[in-house]
This record gives structure tokens, sequence and C-alpha cells, in this order.
């Protein structure tokens, strides 16, 4: 038997194996040869073919005459594949139409709301059309005085019908005269209204079943319509976990903010202070104008005597004020232990 170095005699794809092709240059050159000596991989090749007029011996094959004999039959399986890949294709198309036929009368699961006035009719139709529970996030500090407008009309309006409305501030509007009216007005009339140290984006849930989401940090100029059920869950985790960590506005008086939560947020500022976070950074994040900021760091910077923003930084991640379980207690000025 033939001997070549192949793989076992298989062809391997743009090799040509040097055992088959010394011994197909000795058949040409001599006429014939022994049939057992012709390497395996020449024969799969067509490329050598028993001499009729001499049993054992062998003689070369045109490589156009072999070409014929060996790729039909790999032409023919590719001829054959192609038309199965056309039949499971057209029949592919008649279930891809049903199914498109079906989703168009779908409503989008994801939808860009471009412009005021067409996110405001979108808000105002779902809030309109909410039956059992509203959930609403709103970050930042105090809202206009035009938008509280439109907000109370719309709420008190909904709440008439017996729907329940969380909403979730930042602390700092609780120094805000026109949104502590709004809260005031909208919790008579039922609402609950929370405030936490940090919300973490605007946004509006409707019966679970719709939500709204900024596209943009603007939060203006366009809206994400929000109707996949799995989005909407993680969604309406996230404000119930939020929700849970608030501390609730009480009304009758509208009292100043608590110790507690004047703390919480001093401590949420200087933990910005320790990352590195600029004043503007942390006015955003807070809610709050850069100068109330600045005033609270500059408060703190003479209780601790520091003379700069990196000692500052320093003294409150060595001091273990903003990693205690109680709201930090500084001392006043002067008296520093």
């Amino acid at each position: 038997m033939g001997r070549c170095r192949c793989n076992g005699g298989e062809l391997l794809p743009g090799r040509v194996c040097g055992d088959a092709l010394s011994f197909y240059r000795s058949v040409l050159r001599e006429g014939t040869a022994c049939q057992e000596a012709a390497p395996p991989c020449l024969r799969a090749l067509g490329l050598v073919a028993e001499d009729p007029g001499a049993p054992g011996a062998t003689t070369a094959v045109p490589p156009e005459a072999a070409a014929i004999a060996v790729l039909r039959p790999i032409e023919e399986a590719i001829a054959d594949q192609q038309r199965t890949y056309r039949s499971v294709q057209a029949m592919l198309s008649v279930f891809t139409r049903t199914y498109d036929d079906a989703r168009k009368h779908e409503q989008p699961t994801l939808t860009v709301l471009a412009g005021a006035q067409v996110i405001s009719n979108a808000l105002e139709a779902a809030v309109d059309g909410c039956r059992e529970e509203l959930l609403t996030t709103q970050p930042g500090g105090g809202r206009p005085a035009h938008l509280l407008g439109e907000a109370l009309e719309r709420d008190v309006r909904m709440l008439a019908r017996g729907v329940r409305q969380r909403t979730l501030y930042q602390h700092t509007v609780r120094s805000h005269a026109p949104t502590l009216a709004y809260i005031e007005q909208v919790t008579a009339a039922g609402a609950e209204v929370h405030t936490l140290v940090e919300v973490f984006e605007r946004m509006i849930i409707c019966d679970r079943e719709v939500a709204f989401i900024p596209t943009s940090e603007e939060r203006s100029d366009s809206a994400l319509q929000i109707r996949h059920p799995a989005l909407l869950r993680f969604l309406a985790a996230l404000f119930d976990n939020a929700w849970a960590r608030s501390v609730p506005v009480e009304t009758g008086g509208l009292p100043a903010r608590s110790p507690l939560i004047t703390s919480d947020v001093q401590r949420a500022i200087l933990q910005a202070v320790v990352s590195g976070e600029t004043d503007d950074s942390i006015a955003r994040r807070m809610g709050m104008s850069r100068r109330s900021v600045a005033k609270h760091i500059s408060r703190v910077s003479r209780q601790l005597g520091s003379g700069s923003r990196a000692q500052l930084g320093y003294l409150l991640a060595t001091s273990g004020l903003l990693w205690r379980g109680e709201p930090a207690r500084l001392a006043p000025p002067g008296r520093r232990s």
C-alpha cells in the first residue's frame, strides 16, 4: 500500500501532499507504476487509475478528467443543500409575514418621545388612564411654579379617582416654598410624598404598565416611553427600594427639615468631597445651588481647621465622621479635640 504524509490519506484543503506529487511525476515520466505504491490521497483525487492493459499497474489521469469525476458529487451536494436552504427560507418567510402582521397591532415596548408638547401629551394620557397606582421620582431641587401648577391639577384629579400616588423628592425640596405648598395640597388629597438624600433619576410609572424616563441629562427635550414588562419590573423595584429608605414629608405647618435630614444631606456632600467631586457636580446631584454646597463645605472646613480642599478631604476620610452610624456631630470652631 502506498504511503503519504496526509492525515490517513484524507485530503487537506489547500495542501498538496509531497509524496503524491512525486509519485504523480514518476508515473507521468515512466508511463506506469505499481498500483499498490500509489499514495491514498492521489487515488482519492482520481489522478491515477488502473492500467487496463497491465493488471496491478496504474497510469496517470489528466487533472481535467479527474476534476469531473471528483467534483461532480461535491457540486451535486452543494446544489442539494442550496435547494434545501431555499425551501426552508420560503417556509420561514410565511411565518415571518404572519408574525409581523400580528405585531403590527401591538404597542411598541420602547418609544422615544421628542419635544416638550409631545412628552406632556403622552404623560397626561398615561396619568389620566391610571387606575391603581402612580409612582414618580423627581431629582433636583424645587420645581418651577408653573410646572407644579400643572401637576397639581392633574394629580388631584387622579387622586379623586382613588389612585394611589407615591412621589420621591430629594431632601432639598424641604426648603423650597412652592414645592412644599404643592406637597401640602396633594397630600391633603391623599398622595404620599417622601424625600431622600439622592434620587436616582426622574421617572413616572403608571400602574406598572407604562413608564417614562428622560433620554438625556437635560430631561426636557426627549423622553423614553417604556412598556416592556421586564424593564417595568426593574424600574418599579428601584422605586420600591428607594421608598423603603426615604423619609415622609409631614404636613400640618410643614416643619423645617429635621436635624437627621440635615445631617444626611451634609454627610452626602462631604462624602462627595472625599471622592473628589467638584462643587458643580455635587450641586447637580444633590439638587441644590452651588452656593449652598460651598457654604456647607466652608462651614465644615472651619470646624475641622482645614486650610485646603485636599486637606479637608484627608481630614474627613481619616476622622471617621462620615462612616459612623449616627449623624456626624462636629465640634464648634476652636473646640476640636
